[in-house]
């Protein structure tokens, strides 16, 4: 565990992470090109669903990364509020606009897929309305950094924001285990076999999700990065002015 901390030295994950980012990258490219074209071209249609089927290979990606990014964020913010580590709370920073994102093209896919489903683009389904105030969360978060200039209690403030919202990122996971009620399907994907996918269709979502992950771990990565090295600037060009 103590190992673990020397991480929190910005200019240890700088170079360490310096050093991964270009493996990582091209595992990224690797199982995202892999998985998106198995999944598209190499699957069969939906006997019930047709080949709008196939747009699960983004949607439930999306899906998940949009609400664990947001599970990261706490878990960062945590680490920030309790041992005062600035890149933790810089991590949680750069993960916002990538789980935005994430949600983003969830809320699109799953319109897209609902409605010849369902018969319309949108319905206040318990998941999605939990899954939209989720965005909103996110776009109060990255509003809320932005519009305080004191960077620790930017930090403070925002981590209280994450635990807030980190009630609608569970609900956004569980609404349809909490309700019986809305249009949205079961779990794709679950520790019951028999309410997963069928293996055609679960192998390569497997693939894609695998991406998913390894994508949002490299953007995290990088704009962490980049966060820091902001930051430095910041603190350069006050001690500048000081001088």
């Amino acid at each position: 565990m103590a190992s673990l901390w020397q991480y929190a030295n910005p200019q240890k994950f700088v170079q360490t992470t310096g050093a991964v980012l270009p493996a990582l990258a091209v595992l990224t490219a690797l199982a995202l090109i892999a998985g998106l074209v198995w999944g598209f071209f190499f699957t069969p249609d939906d006997f019930r669903q047709g080949s709008t089927v196939k747009i699960i290979y983004l949607h439930v990606p999306a899906a998940l990364m949009a609400i664990n990014a947001w599970l990261m964020m706490l878990v960062a913010s945590l680490i920030w509020l309790v041992r005062r580590h600035h890149v933790s709370a810089l991590a949680a920073r750069a993960a916002a606009p990538v789980g935005l994102t994430m949600t983003v093209i969830a809320l699109l896919t799953g319109a897209i897929w609902g409605q010849p489903m369902w018969g319309t683009w949108w319905a206040w389904d318990p998941r999605l309305t939990s899954f939209l105030i989720l965005g909103l969360f996110y776009l109060g978060y990255i509003a809320l950094w932005a519009a305080i200039e004191d960077p620790d209690a930017a930090a403070d403030l925002t981590a209280v924001l994450c635990m807030v919202g980190s009630v609608f990122a569970v609900l956004s996971r569980y609404a349809v285990n909490f309700w019986n009620q809305g249009l949205h399907q079961g779990a794709s994907l679950s520790m019951d076999a028999e309410e997963n996918v069928a293996d055609v269709f679960y192998f390569p979502l497997l693939v894609c999700i695998a991406g998913f992950v390894l994508l949002f771990v490299t953007l995290v990565l990088l704009r962490t990065r980049t966060e820091i090295r902001a930051r430095r600037i910041k603190a350069l060009l006050a001690r500048e002015r000081m001088a």
